[in-house]
Order: structure tokens, then C-alpha cells, then sequence
């Protein structure tokens, strides 16, 4: 490749990017033991600036907030209003939706505008075909969200000859793979691994990285850890973190199992960046409040009670000034968790987000929630990996692995009586692999019927 390579360029100007965010991640690791007076008043000042530069710059939020005085009697913004008014969303004057289209289809890798902003696409687990605008200040502060835990970490007990392999979409224009592509340690080196690709070829690319820290889909993640325990992959990961995907406990538990390994899960989003990261010492996520503000709301958008029920999450990343999203519904439930966290942080957690609440299925009046199938199929030691379509009378699964499809089918049929639909008719079949997303490597795990 040639100097003025695009790729090259892009490196180039990458590497940049990198060190900025090495040089704020010590800055990151301070804030994890800050006060929560500290938090909250770092977060009101972030939130007064960023309501201020919104009215003032995005036609669309000056329409919105336009007497607004307060967070929580702002309108809700959802992802079809986005991608619908993007060109009035955005603050910037030299880039409009066709524009960032053009980028996109034009690209050969990951690239940056003129302005060091970089574009990305995603279809999400809504199935809405989403583009996004990170500016040069959001990806410094998502990329430090997303490691500060494991960097703290890392200085407390430092390592020699780590090695991180990153199991991502592996291609443009998804962007998890610029996002955790990132040594969160001196010296560390980084092999990127396409998570859909082949399992085979997966497992031989992760054998040969021997990686000491181990980042990717929970999906992927889990299933490498199955098969260690299978003896397939003898790998010995210190530190793993997932992402993209929900972390169930069946994965969970198989990652222990497999390596003993530190687990830091990530639940994030291409519109806010990273909302809350695991620290590895308690339950739950620590939610990123210098960043980022989750409010659960009922169904009118009113705030609600730790400990009353909502109706969904909203979500105000206060990093992005380009594409600010405020008061945004990211379609996830959260509960928050009581009590401190064992390794001292002020910073609020959650539990672990084990889905969309559009996971769940109805049938006419009766909902039969993702659980009821992820508590069978997740259990059987016998699959590696489901996918579940609803159909107008039941489901049709797919699965990974070697299971006795008789007992299978009727363990998910029982599961789902109980929810009230009468007659259930479950199909299993049994496939080589499963079909991910061509451009994320994301894998849609329950298929609603439309």
C-alpha cells in the first residue's frame, strides 16, 4: 500500500486517535473514584452544556427544547425521528445524511471526513437501518468508557506480553471494531478476528493469537469458552470482556468455567457509545454517569422510581456534540442494583441487560418472554448456539450442536404452556452455523414474526 493510501491514511490519523486516548485514560481512571458529589456535578455541568450547544447549533433540538427547563420534560427522541431529521439532528454545516451515505459507499476501510469525524452504520437488534456521526472528542471518550475498568485494573497489576484478541465485525462500517481494537496496556498487541466468520476458522485464528485478554460478542465469546471446555481450544485468557450482545448466564458461566477469568461486560450502542461496564469485582454494570445519563421512564416519558416498574430506558450521551441524542429511547430495560460495589466505586450499577423488551414474543393477547426459550436452549449442554423465529403458532429454532431434538422440542414446548399459549408448535433443526449479520457479525437471537 502506497503512502496516500486511504487505509494507510486512515492509520495514520488512527494512531493519532489513540494516543489521545491514551493520554485521557488516566484522567478516565481517576474519575472511577470520585465521590458522588463529584459525578453529579461533572454530570450537570456536562448536561447544561450540552442542552445549550444542541438548541443553539441542531435545528432539531432547538424545535424540541425550546422552553424546555429541565431533562425530563424534554420529548423523547426515537431512532426512526433520527435517521428521519438527521440532516436538522446534526450541528455541523459541511455534512448532511447524503453526504455521510457517500462516505459509506465509497469507503474502502474505516475512514475519517476532513473534520475527523468518522461514520458508521448499523442495522441494531431493531432491524432500522441507522447512520452515525462520531466526532474526534466521542470516540476519546467511548474508547476510554470502554476500557477504564480493565485499565485500572491493569495498573494495579501489571503484565508482560499481552496479547488481545478482538472478535468484532472486522469490517467497515460497524463500529465496534475501531471502538475495541484498543491495548489498554504498554505494549500490548491486537489481532482483530472476524466474529462471523467460520466457527473453525475462528477457533484456529484464536488458537494461534493465545490470547492473555479476550474481547467480543458474548455469543462468540461463550461458545470458545465451550469449547475449551470441550478441549478444542487450550487457551488461558486473564481478562475477558463482552459486548454487542446480550452476556447470559449461560456463557457467563461457561467463560468461568472455561478460564477463571476477570469478566467485564459492556452494554453499549452505536448512538450513546458505552452506557455501563462491568468491573469485574461485583454484580451488575457500573453505568458511565460522567457520559452518560439512563433515566427510566413509564410509557408517557415520566421518570419513575429505582424500584417501579418502566415502561422503557432512555439515554442522553453528553460526549457527542455533532449528533447529540437526548432523552433517546435505546429500547433496553434496566433494573439498578442497591447497595456499593465491592470495588469501591461511587458509580451507580445495574444488572446485567439481558435484552430488548422487544425480544419477547406475543401472540394475540399472550406474551411468552425470551426467557422461557433461553432458560431450555441456553441449558442444554448439547447446544452451542440457537436462534429463535417466532411463527404464527410457536417457533422455529436453529441450532448449533448435537442435542436429541425430541427431548429438546418438547422441554421448549412445556416452557412455553406455561405462558399460556395452549398448543404450541415447536421446530427444531440442526445447521453447521448460524447466519450473523453481513456488515456487524452481530447474531439476531429471537426473530419476532412481522
Amino acid at each position: 500500500m502506497g503512502e496516500s493510501d486511504p487505509r494507510s491514511v486512515y492509520e495514520r490519523v488512527r494512531a493519532a486517535h489513540l494516543a489521545a486516548v491514551s493520554a485521557a485514560l488516566d484522567d478516565h481512571i481517576g474519575r472511577l473514584e470520585w465521590s458522588r458529589a463529584q459525578i453529579e456535578r461533572h454530570r450537570d455541568n456536562r448536561l447544561r452544556a450540552l442542552l445549550t450547544y444542541a438548541r443553539e447549533r441542531s435545528p432539531f433540538h432547538a424545535k424540541r427544547l425550546h422552553g424546555v427547563e429541565d431533562l425530563a420534560s424534554a420529548p423523547i427522541m426515537t431512532k426512526p425521528q433520527a435517521q428521519e431529521h438527521w440532516d436538522s439532528v446534526i450541528t455541523v454545516p459541511d455534512l448532511d445524511r447524503a453526504g455521510a451515505e457517500r462516505i459509506l459507499a465509497e469507503q474502502q476501510w474505516f475512514s475519517y471526513t476532513g473534520h475527523d469525524q468518522q461514520v458508521f452504520s448499523s442495522g441494531g437488534s431493531s432491524g432500522v437501518r441507522g447512520v452515525y456521526v462520531w466526532d474526534w472528542p466521542f470516540f476519546i471518550s467511548a474508547a476510554c468508557l470502554a476500557w477504564r475498568m480493565q485499565a485500572r485494573d491493569e495498573q494495579r497489576v501489571p503484565t508482560a506480553d499481552s496479547r488481545l484478541a478482538v472478535l468484532t465485525a472486522a469490517v467497515a462500517p460497524h463500529a465496534s471494531t475501531p471502538l475495541f481494537d484498543a491495548p489498554t496496556a504498554a505494549g500490548m498487541r491486537t489481532t482483530v478476528i472476524e466474529a462471523g466468520a467460520p466457527f473453525g476458522q475462528v477457533l484456529a485464528e484464536v488458537g494461534a493469537v493465545a490470547p492473555t485478554h479476550l474481547v467480543g460478542y458474548a455469543t462468540v465469546v461463550g461458545r470458545l469458552a465451550r469449547a475449551t471446555l470441550a478441549g478444542e481450544l487450550a487457551i488461558r485468557p486473564r481478562r475477558v470482556s463482552t459486548n454487542s450482545e446480550p452476556l447470559l448466564p449461560e456463557d457467563r458461566d461457561a467463560i468461568v468455567q472455561a478460564w477463571g477469568a476477570t469478566v467485564h461486560n459492556l452494554w453499549g450502542s452505536t448512538e450513546i457509545g458505552v452506557q455501563a461496564v462491568g468491573c469485574g469485582h461485583g454484580d451488575g454494570l457500573h453505568v458511565c454517569e460522567d457520559e452518560v445519563i439512563l433515566e427510566r421512564v413509564d410509557a408517557d416519558g415520566v421518570p419513575v422510581g429505582a424500584d417501579e416498574p418502566a415502561a422503557r430506558t432512555l439515554a442522553t450521551g453528553l460526549a457527542n456534540r455533532t449528533f447529540p441524542f437526548i432523552r433517546y429511547d435505546l429500547g433496553d430495560e434496566i433494573t439498578f442494583l442497591p447497595g456499593e460495589c465491592p470495588c469501591g466505586s461511587a458509580f451507580l450499577r445495574i444488572a446485567d441487560v439481558t435484552g430488548r423488551r422487544d425480544d419477547d414474543f406475543s401472540y394475540g393477547a399472550i406474551t411468552v418472554p425470551a426467557s422461557a426459550f433461553r432458560h431450555v436452549l441456553g441449558t442444554d449442554p448439547r447446544v452451542t448456539e440457537y436462534q429463535v423465529t417466532q411463527t404464527a403458532t410457536g417457533a422455529a429454532i436453529l441450532v448449533v450442536g448435537t442435542p436429541d431434538i425430541a427431548a429438546l422440542s418438547g422441554a421448549v414446548e412445556d416452557a412455553v404452556r406455561r405462558y399460556g399459549l395452549p398448543r404450541p408448535q415447536i421446530s427444531i433443526a440442526v445447521v453447521d452455523a448460524l447466519e450473523r449479520h453481513q456488515s456487524t457479525g452481530k447474531l439476531t437471537r429471537f426473530v419476532p414474526l412481522r
